[in-house]
């Protein structure tokens, strides 16, 4: 009963209003019809039951709202105020649940999302006719103009990402290239284009010995295939700039074939060095130097150099159009967009020739493993500044004897500190001649003084600039830090600056230099500095920017060991090339291409030379496994007399082994021989003594086999026998 009396006086003031009630007044929370209410819990005053009352009674005292229809349902009424909000009573129906569709209340939040809450599941009210309330309607219409032009730009868009489709399909012509060197390696790089009457040679470049090429200087192609080519069509060298690597071997070429050469100045006047060192110098007639940016008529080909950014001043990548389509080779680059002479690389003859169509490009991957891109050469010369600033004595300063970038970099700090700048070997000495001959250098002679003018000056005043970065024995850094340099002698105030990366290969030979130079008592600054030395090759974002600005149909990466071509040509892939597009190549492969395939064909003769650098001649491959034999298993040598008459031998043998047996075991394995000679000779037949040879080969398969037996190991074994 009082809960009826307390719904009627709900009722009651639901009916009146206040003067304080109309559209402003701020909205009740009304209670949700479908939550169970808990009986046992007293309603407090002025709470509406969730359940409708069938003991209530209709309000005597309520007026009539003429807004209602006959349902019930109350009409909104039309208000010019369009930001006016409906009154929050007005919106029921008899039953207190249904909300008219109509109601301009749309900022009103659902309470779904509160905990205890049931799902609504009349939302969707009044036929469903406000099915969409609330979400935003799409109000843009495709018309086919607007349809058209989008499938006009996704046209653009894809020619922009394919311009290879602008050659000429209908060619019917074929190139094939051969890399000779450069791969499964770093360093001597050479590789042969040609057409069916024109063959150009792309560098003929050295490379360094491992630990194994004993009393080996420096290794060259070979080239039996150029043999074959000079027979049949028109040969040309082309430079792309002058690294040992990649003009190290032309002196041996010209020794056995001479062709026309084409390049930059530099570089051309780096290979009259060699030539002038090799007796050579009749062959600078073939010298044709050419100009960047233009096109070069060679044979059947045009070539043009475009200028790139390297460890070395005047470095090109080349673009050689053939009738079958371009080819883009990039020889060794980085993108260096702020270089010391300030000369960046030429992207928009890249740009030129990609938007024309570039049947093939060819790609230096030896950094393809550097996520990235690669340093500016300028951050070397910002660490010069603080290692001459905490240098209290002499800096010596030891890089690749052809980055003159650098060493002008080095130069310049001696002249900002008032230092003296000596320079000390052959190849150092002869490359910054050539560089300050042809401009490059811009350094006074004041600031240069001879080797044998440095102990004149104090300490602080000296730079000296030499070779011997990678440790080679000969070089003035290995022999000032073996103390055998006729004219320095290191001290322990010296700064020793090595601004160089060991090549592949020559890691123990700088670990040995560097023990030395830290035995003598020097400062040694070598990797603590982490920009005390910059790579000239391109990181993935630089191979990445030079594959979309190309985007080739056809990828061949060249310049690396095998994992890092396999690594670019992953690269290639994520920048859209077709991975069926791309081969990876190993010395001698020749490949075929046509504006419609990309296929080995067949293997040409390749490998290495060895040089010996002291008198400047080839070692034949006999000797090098010969010395690789005794260094590996040593020898032994038998000389023995034997009489004929009594098949005996006369007196005792002389045996000697070296790198086989200790001394202290000599005897005992003189013995051994000893006996296995007299052993054989015994079971020999008289007329074998004939031919002293025959016995000498029996001897050392004897010997060989006691050997392998004992001591398991395989040494050369020379016996000499006389017949008496």
């Amino acid at each position: 009963m009082e809960n009826n009396n307390q719904n009627k006086e709900n009722s009651q003031n639901q009916g009146q209003k206040t003067p304080n009630q109309g559209n402003n007044a701020p909205r009740e929370r009304r209670p949700n019809p479908h939550r169970q209410n808990n009986n046992n819990k007293p309603q407090n005053q002025g709470e509406n039951s969730n359940r409708p009352n069938p003991n209530r009674k209709p309000n005597p005292n309520k007026k009539p709202n003429p807004s209602q229809d006959v349902n019930g349902n109350v009409q909104d009424k039309a208000t010019p105020n369009g930001n006016k909000k409906p009154n929050p009573n007005q919106n029921r129906n008899n039953n207190n649940q249904n909300r008219n569709a109509g109601n301009n209340n749309q900022n009103r939040k659902p309470n779904n999302n509160k905990p205890g809450n049931k799902p609504n599941n009349n939302q969707n009210r009044n036929g469903g006719n406000n099915k969409n309330r609330g979400k935003r309607k799409n109000v843009t219409t495709v018309n086919d103009e607007m349809r058209k032009y989008l499938e006009i730009n996704d046209k653009v868009k894809n020619d922009t990402m394919n311009p290879w489709k602008n050659i000429d399909m209908a060619s019917k012509g074929k190139i094939r290239f051969t890399p000779l060197g450069g791969l499964g390696e770093i360093g001597g790089n050479m590789a042969v284009l040609e057409t069916e009457s024109t063959a150009i040679i792309i560098d003929v470049g050295m490379s360094f010995p491992d630990e194994t090429m004993h009393g080996v200087d420096i290794l060259v192609p070979d080239f039996s295939y150029l043999h074959t080519l000079k027979k049949e069509k028109d040969v040309y060298v082309i430079i792309t700039h002058g690294h040992e690597d990649h003009i190290g071997a032309m002196p041996y070429l010209f020794k056995e074939l001479q062709f026309p050469i084409y390049g930059t100045p530099l570089a051309l006047a780096m290979i009259e060095n060699k030539f002038n060192e090799h007796g050579l110098s009749q062959y600078t007639k073939n010298f044709n130097f050419v100009t960047m940016r233009k096109q070069h008529q060679i044979g059947d080909m045009k070539i043009e150099w475009m200028h790139n950014t390297h460890s070395i001043i005047d470095a090109c990548s080349l673009a050689v159009e053939t009738e079958v389509g371009t080819i883009i080779h990039t020889a060794d680059f980085k993108v260096d967009h702020t270089p010391v002479d300030n000369y960046t690389m030429d992207l928009r003859r890249f740009a030129h020739y990609g938007e024309k169509g570039v049947l093939c490009l060819f790609s230096d991957s030896t950094n393809s493993h550097n996520p990235g891109a690669t340093k500016s050469e300028k951050v070397v010369g910002k660490t010069f500044d603080t290692l001459f600033n905490l240098a209290k004595g002499r800096v010596i300063m030891s890089t690749f004897s052809s980055n003159v970038h650098r060493i002008v970099q080095a130069m310049e700090r001696a002249v900002t500190h008032g230092r003296k700048i000596c320079v000390i070997g052959r190849s150092m000495e002869r490359n910054i001649e050539t560089n300050r001959a042809l401009g490059f250098v811009d350094i006074e002679d004041k600031h240069f003084i001879e080797v044998h003018e440095v102990p004149k000056y104090a300490d602080h005043e000296i730079l000296i600039v030499t070779t011997g970065s990678q440790g080679e024995t000969m070089a003035a850094l290995n022999r000032m830090a073996t103390d055998e340099h006729r004219h320095i002698k290191l001290k322990p105030s010296d700064t020793v600056i090595i601004s160089a990366s060991a090549i592949p290969g020559n890691e123990a030979s700088v670990s040995s230099l560097m023990n030395k130079l830290m035995k003598a008592g020097c400062t040694v600054r070598y990797k603590e500095f982490a920009d005390i030395h910059v790579s000239g090759h391109a990181g993935q974002e630089e191979q990445k920017l030079i594959l979309r600005l190309i985007q080739p149909k056809f990828f061949l990466p060249v310049h690396g060991e095998y994992n890092h071509i396999a690594k670019h040509a992953r690269t290639a892939v994520e920048c859209g090339v077709d991975e069926r597009n791309i081969l990876l190549m190993s010395d001698g492969d020749q490949i075929e291409l046509t504006t419609k395939y990309l296929k080995k064909v067949k293997t040409v003769k390749s490998g290495k030379t060895y040089i010996d650098n002291q008198n400047n001649m080839t070692i034949e491959n006999d000797v090098v496994l010969d010395r690789q034999k005794l260094a590996e298993d040593g020898i032994v040598n038998v000389v023995a007399q034997i009489s004929q008459e009594t098949q005996k031998m006369l007196g005792k043998p002389i045996i000697s082994t070296h790198g086989l047996v200790p001394d202290k075991e000599d005897k005992k394995f003189q013995k051994e021989i000893e006996v296995m000679i007299e052993t054989l000779l015994l079971n020999m037949k008289p007329e074998a003594l004939k031919n002293h040879k025959d016995i000498e080969n029996d001897i050392r398969n004897s010997i060989r086999k006691h050997v392998i037996r004992t001591k398991k190991r395989y040494p050369l074994i020379i016996p000499t026998i006389f017949i008496v």
